[in-house]
């Protein structure tokens, strides 16, 4: 994945911030990243995690343009208000964060959103790392519809009745005979949420249902491995995860797939 890039190809693309009918009706931002030229392209959303609609979501965002997916990341805190992504992200965990039933509707949106496109060759997947894992899972196992979903390191997939909130009423885990689409996860065994054996609890509940799923577990990693500003960086096993992602996406989402 990484440099495999041909010398030869246009690769131009085009960025920024756009609006979209989301949940509830409302009118709620999001960054777009595509590539330039007609099409057809797989479309993938992108779920923020906790920290917010930030600089790094727009970076996977560009990411994901460059290897050919139309990529449309919603900003899961726009109604909380508009600032920083610290402060905005802040202002959201203190009124509660975003409900379940609310990210579900924003993200079914967006994905109908991409498939409305002209460019679009009408398969989308969804991508999200911590909450935008969950979420990510929540949308594709509780509304269905998408043709390929991505968890990276999910907290809270497995949920006790005590940490069950208005705001997220129902485990994840709970919604599992509902996943119509194959699942990728990727786990740091370092990670206390989850910790690795949330991670078997889930994958014993995918295997009692039947799912398609793959899972892949790094041992010198814990939460948060791709990113690269924090000290919880692995290079390794996060250039090995993205070439996953996208060798994932690639047998799912490609025309013809």
């Amino acid at each position: 994945m990484w440099n495999s890039l041909r010398t030869d190809a246009p690769a131009g693309l085009a960025a920024g911030v756009t609006a979209y009918r989301a949940g509830n009706g409302d009118l709620v931002h999001a960054y777009v990243a595509r590539p330039e030229g007609p099409g057809p392209y797989p479309g993938v959303v992108l779920v923020h995690h906790l920290p917010g609609w930030d600089e790094l979501y727009r970076e996977f965002a560009r990411r994901f343009a460059d290897h050919g997916y139309t990529a449309i990341c919603p900003d899961l805190y726009c109604r909380t208000g508009h600032g920083e992504p610290d402060d905005v992200a802040a202002a959201a965990r203190a009124a509660g964060g975003a409900s379940d039933d609310l990210v579900v509707e924003d993200l079914v949106a967006a994905r109908d959103w991409l498939r409305a496109l002209p460019t679009a060759n009408g398969r989308v997947g969804v991508f999200g790392t911590c909450s935008g894992g969950r979420h990510a899972l929540l949308a594709a196992s509780k509304a269905g519809g998408f043709d390929a979903v991505a968890d990276l390191w999910g907290g809270g997939v497995v949920a006790a009745p005590d940490e069950l909130s208005p705001q997220r009423p129902v485990s994840v885990l709970d919604y599992t005979a509902g996943l119509d689409a194959p699942l990728l996860g990727l786990f740091g065994d370092q990670d206390k949420s989850p910790t690795p054996e949330l991670v078997d609890r889930h994958e014993e509940e995918l295997r009692k249902h039947g799912k398609e799923y793959e899972f892949h577990r790094y041992p010198d990693a814990g939460h948060g491995f791709f990113y690269y500003h924090r000290a919880a960086y692995r290079a390794e096993s996060a250039m090995d995860g993205w070439q996953k992602v996208f060798d994932f996406f690639g047998r799912h989402l490609s025309t013809g797939s």
